[in-house]
């Protein structure tokens, strides 16, 4: 089997070598090279051809999301961001999804190979879906809504499940949502860092209000909430007039939130006016919770895989639907149709 060949990218020799050694040890990856600066960058993506190039966010002269912009402008192949800036730069890790980076994975705060190793497994797996991944971006859009402005149910709650390459999904997805829209929640899984700028950038575009989600939360028609606390899983408490809650606990699957958790909360407190939409991302979260949500009545879409940057979760989930997966104009309209009258609907 061929092995994922990776050219590290950062300006501090220490972490070239951390990454390096980390990267080493994973099977089914190579390191080909390294490059302290865009331009050593430029010259080794020519001369190597890289399967994947890991990124540092803050460099001397050209920055990390100056050379990445001209990597997807120009030579187009998967980019993870690797930096401390990612951890806490929410603004930064925004511009960075939506300039086309497959990932923006956070450094350990300690420089040490003890540390690095902790974080070896999660970001080789995220190195190889990188690899198979689309490099292509979604802009957000200012086409017309899925649905005619006062047409969709508002009896319902919709809720966005994705994490890695989901953020330019979700940006076009809630641009075209009317006014009226039922309430949506937005699980963005690990790409909840993005949350605050996202809901800052949204609610100047967005017809709907887009909200940072808060404990006690009302879940009210013509809203969009944004999940952003990653210490506390996220359920929602009862129906009608649900009400969003933040609840203390272990990770479920290694995830906190849990998707599994705020979708069996659904089913059982809004069951039948429950809608769920799979967007991009890895692993599964959510996708063993589907069962309980469609025999409580509700119903669920997935993203064509192809579409996505990560189409592992969305082809898990349409195969446990049983339904082939939809384009993204087709996920919005199946799930405001949810429940409209058959006039409507035609």
């Amino acid at each position: 089997m061929n092995k994922t060949r990776v050219l590290i990218v950062d300006d501090s020799i220490t972490m070239r070598a951390l990454f390096s050694g980390v990267l080493d040890e994973a099977p089914g990856i190579c390191v080909v090279d390294h490059a302290a600066n865009a331009a050593e960058a430029r010259e080794l993506i020519r001369s190597v051809r890289p399967d994947v190039v890991t990124l540092d966010v803050e460099m001397p002269g050209t920055s990390g999301l100056e050379l990445l912009a001209e990597i997807i402008a120009e030579q187009p192949m998967p980019v993870i961001m690797l930096s401390t800036l990612t951890q806490k730069g929410s603004a930064a890790t925004l511009q960075a999804l939506e300039l086309g980076a497959f990932e923006c994975f956070p450094k350990p705060k300690a420089a040490t190979m003890e540390e690095f190793r902790k974080i070896g497994p999660r970001l080789a797996k995220l190195i190889k879906a990188a690899a198979v991944g689309s490099v292509t971006t979604r802009k957000s859009s200012n086409a017309a809504p899925f649905v005619a402005e006062g047409a969709a149910p508002t009896d319902g709650v919709i809720a966005l499940i994705g994490n890695t390459g989901a953020v330019d999904m979700v940006g076009e997805f809630v641009n075209r949502l009317p006014a009226s829209c039922p309430p949506v929640i937005v699980h963005l899984g690990s790409t909840q860092t993005v949350a605050a700028a996202l809901v800052e950038k949204l609610d100047k575009t967005a017809k709907p209000n887009v909200r940072a989600m808060f404990d006690g939360q009302r879940l009210e028609p013509g809203n969009v909430y944004l999940i952003q606390d990653a210490q506390r899983h996220v359920v929602v408490d009862r129906w009608p007039q649900g009400m969003l809650r933040l609840v203390d606990g272990e990770a479920i699957g290694g995830h906190r939130p849990s998707a599994n958790l705020l979708i069996n909360a659904l089913a059982r407190t809004a069951a039948a006016s429950v809608s769920v939409g799979f967007l991009s991302g890895m692993g599964d979260d959510g996708v063993a919770a589907l069962p309980v949500l469609l025999a409580a009545g509700g119903t669920a879409f997935a993203i064509d895989p192809a579409q996505a940057k990560a189409g592992e979760l969305p082809g898990l989930a349409a195969a446990k639907i049983g339904l082939g997966a939809v384009d993204l104009t087709q996920l919005g309209t199946a799930l405001l149709m949810r429940g409209l009258p058959p006039a409507l609907a035609a």
